[in-house]
């Protein structure tokens, strides 16, 4: 009796957090959608090759930056002390709200200008040495100008984070969700007046530098997207009920304390970006020397990452608030359940789209990247979106796994985890690139991600097994027997359909949406099919949840 009202308890959760991740799914599915529309615009008028490659280092710099010397403070620090004051304090954490945003404000502000007057130190860390000899001069004097005018988002970026965090603490949730689609949309109208202004890159234009019409075109309008991603957000504050007064007096608010709890958060943050500015440097080399680079292989991370973006990171934030409640009620049993199940649930989804993306990458890549500047190379990014396949499983895994860490606050762990991963990372990329040729730069560091992931995954699976006293171990291992049978299946009829596809179809933009369209929806239907024949409830589970929807 027991064991049957555990598996209906059980049954009611899952539900509960497929309902509230099919929720955020949605918002984020049009996000990433306008990012392809970017994106597509940018390999039109850029390319993939050198020319691509100077503005698309430079414009991720702010990110990476802010992430480095802010962004673990921020969500680690700042945030949870935010959000408690707002509990606790009787003015709601107003004045707490106050001291933060003016205190941050004024950090970010001089961070801001010390990296916009460095710039050229600052490019000097994340490019390869190629791009300093003589005959580069002009590719560096157009990427130095475009971190000059894009560095400015460090501000932005931490702003937003701040204002939306009050936001999300006030119970308005929305704003921040989609505000990163306005971001999109002026990044939308700027290519596309780059493209009217100035055309598609041609000839020598694709290893070449930029006017400083294109630099500040590019990088301002980039810069000018971010700005109004932040500003989007501020008149949702007053409905909200808060209403911004400077306060600098700072002292005695508590924050040595949060900082020091949240200190392996931090040192977790600084680990991650020093691995990717290792991988863009060396990437920065690929593109520097005719091959490879940086922008081949962010275009397919962008890819590869929005099935996990809609499942992963849906299910994982739908599944914490009940993550932490057995934590808190020391029920290690429930935590285990509950991940256990979680983790099923995301590879019922994402096992069979990394099966079916090296069937589709090539053709997906064409009708995205294969236009403009970009018509003769897009076929890189396609092999690189294939080889990411397996790192996309791997990865999910351990960034689900990763929450059962954070709900027991053992953040110590999860720092040291990510130490192994990211010097696995590290030291593969630099064997895999070495004396590899020029091409081959962004597919090896592909394969390094996978590698470190392969790493990641096996030693947070056996670690919150321990500590756990156990993951459901056999359940898994019997789930994911039929799941690789009928993912099998679903593959071998979605290479049958593309080989049918490119026997009787020219070669084309036509040939390219119907391999797509029909590998995808015959390996879906085959896939769904087993499952249901082979009892794969994680499966059914979801295509339930989605019937139930499109009926109301």
């Amino acid at each position: 009796m027991t064991e049957t009202r555990d598996n209906g308890a059980e049954r009611d959760e899952d539900r509960s957090i497929l309902r509230s991740s099919a929720v955020m799914a949605a918002g984020t599915v049009v996000s990433r959608l306008s990012g392809f529309v970017r994106g597509a615009l940018l390999a039109t008028a850029l390319g993939l090759a050198l020319h691509a490659e100077l503005f698309n280092i430079a414009n991720t710099l702010p990110n990476m930056i802010y992430i480095l010397v802010a962004g673990g403070i921020f969500n680690a620090v700042l945030v949870p002390q935010l959000v408690r004051a707002m509990k606790n304090d009787p003015d709601g954490g107003d004045a707490y709200a106050h001291r933060i945003i003016t205190l941050a404000g004024l950090f970010l502000a001089g961070v801001t200008a010390a990296l916009v007057v460095a710039a050229p130190l600052v490019m000097r860390v994340f490019l390869s040495d190629t791009y300093f000899e003589p005959g580069y001069a002009e590719q560096l004097d157009s990427v130095i100008a475009f971190a000059r005018y894009c560095l400015p988002q460090v501000f932005f970026y931490g702003m937003f984070v701040l204002v939306g965090q009050v936001l999300n603490s006030r119970g308005t949730f929305g704003p921040m969700m989609w505000a990163p689609i306005a971001n999109n949309v002026v990044a939308v109208l700027v290519l596309l007046g780059y493209l009217a202004v100035y055309g598609t890159a041609q000839g020598d234009e694709l290893t070449g530098g930029y006017t400083p019409g294109q630099e500040a075109l590019l990088g301002l309008g980039s810069t000018l997207g971010i700005a109004v991603q932040l500003l989007v957000l501020l008149p949702w504050l007053k409905r909200a009920g808060y209403t911004y007064r400077p306060r600098f007096d700072f002292r005695g608010v508590g924050l040595g304390h949060t900082l020091r709890l949240g200190l392996w958060t931090v040192l977790f943050v600084i680990v991650n970006q020093v691995a990717y500015t290792v991988v863009v440097r060396i990437a920065s080399n690929g593109a520097a020397t005719g091959g490879t680079g940086y922008t081949v292989y962010s275009f397919a991370f962008v890819a590869i990452m929005v099935p996990h973006s809609i499942a992963t990171v849906s299910l994982a934030t739908a599944m914490l608030p009940r993550l932490s409640k057995h934590a808190a009620d020391g029920d290690l049993p429930g935590v285990a359940r509950t991940v256990a199940a979680t983790l099923r649930q995301v590879l019922a989804l994402i096992v069979p789209v990394a099966a079916l993306l090296p069937l589709i990458s090539h053709d997906a890549a064409r009708l995205v990247w294969g236009h403009g500047a970009a018509s003769e190379s897009y076929g890189t990014v396609g092999t690189a979106i294939a080889l990411f396949a397996p790192g996309l499983v791997l990865f999910t895994s351990h960034y689900l796994l990763l929450r059962g860490f954070y709900a027991l606050e053992r953040t110590r762990t999860v720092f040291w985890v990510q130490c192994v991963i990211a010097a696995t990372n590290i030291g593969l990329a630099l064997l895999l690139t070495a004396g590899t040729p020029p091409a081959d730069t962004a597919p090896a560091l592909v394969l390094a991600y996978g590698g470190a992931y392969l790493v990641g995954v096996a030693g947070s699976y056996l670690l919150l097994r321990h500590v756990l006293g156990g993951l459901d171990t056999p359940r898994l291992v019997r789930f994911l027997v039929r799941l690789v049978l009928a993912v099998a299946l679903a593959a071998a009829v979605g290479w049958a359909v593309r080989l049918g596809v490119d026997a009787a179809v020219p070669d084309g933009d036509l040939q390219a949406v119907l391999s797509v369209a029909l590998v995808t929806i015959s390996g879906a239907a085959v896939y769904l099919l087993v499952s249901r024949v082979l009892r794969i409830t994680e499966v059914t589970a979801v295509v339930g949840l989605l019937t139930a929807r499109l009926g109301r």
